[in-house]
């Protein structure tokens, strides 16, 4: 990812945030997690653009995901209230559950949901994340659910919603998506990926008849041996990078 065209007079981390977040849009595209003009990800911006203040990236409402760029990402308070001049709206559905979790859980850096057929599939069973296939026996213990509310544009959702999750960094939202976070928007990525394999596989499966559940310990064991969230092997840096690079061979308007 060639961060070369930096906007004048922005904070050079600040434009490492908007280029990594826009290819994450375009990411998404590419892989067909969109929902027409909808859903977010979100990075809340590092203390030295804000001085401490609580202050994140999000989509402009009203654009798809292949039209997201560091340039056009809009920056906002906890309150959605625009602090760039934007001349885009803000989705509250977006603010609200992603101001929730930037704000209660200090390595919520980066914040992705999803509405992808099979996410929300899982989220409408009632036992929710099966514990049955190579993805999911990757996420033991690591899953939190919260239950389905409406649509996302009351705050008084929050303390409930970040009671659900406490520090489990994958979200089954019932009857609604998926949501994951973390301290860097690349392992957010493989996190947000291995819960979403896992639903694929669980949605193809569940039409097959009964399935051979794994066992809590080697699902336990699993998780513990699994290198793809642990920092010593790049969490999820590497495998961001060469969805980027195929991102690249598309389109490398995100950049600007």
């Amino acid at each position: 990812m060639n961060a070369i065209l930096q906007k004048p007079g922005m904070h050079p981390d600040e434009w490492k945030a908007r280029v990594e977040l826009a290819a994450c849009y375009r990411v998404f595209a590419m892989l067909g997690w969109t929902e027409m003009i909808y859903n977010h990800i979100t990075v809340r911006l590092p203390d030295s653009v804000t001085s401490g203040q609580k202050q994140f990236l999000i989509n402009p409402f009203g654009l798809h995901y292949s039209e997201v760029t560091a340039s056009n990402l809009v920056k906002i308070d906890l309150q959605g209230k625009v602090l760039d001049g934007s001349p885009y709206p803000v989705n509250p559905a977006g603010f609200t559950v992603h101001a929730a979790l930037h704000d209660g859980l200090s390595d919520a850096h980066c914040v992705m949901h999803t509405h992808t057929t099979s996410g929300i599939a899982v989220a409408c069973s009632q036992g929710g994340l099966a514990q049955n296939n190579f993805y999911s026996a990757q996420l033991h213990d690591l899953v939190a659910y919260h239950d389905f509310e409406g649509i996302t544009i009351h705050a008084d959702e929050a303390p409930r919603l970040l009671k659900n999750i406490g520090n489990k960094p994958v979200v089954v939202l019932r009857n609604h998506g998926l949501l994951a976070w973390a301290k860097t928007l690349p392992l957010a990525f493989v996190r947000l990926w291995t819960l979403q394999r896992a639903c694929d596989i669980q949605m193809a499966q569940a039409a097959m008849g009964p399935a051979i559940m794994v066992p809590e310990a080697v699902a336990r064991k699993t998780t513990h041996d699994s290198f793809q969230f642990d920092a010593q092997f790049g969490a999820g840096q590497d495998v961001f990078d060469a969805l980027v690079r195929q991102v690249d061979k598309i389109d490398i308007s995100y950049q600007n």
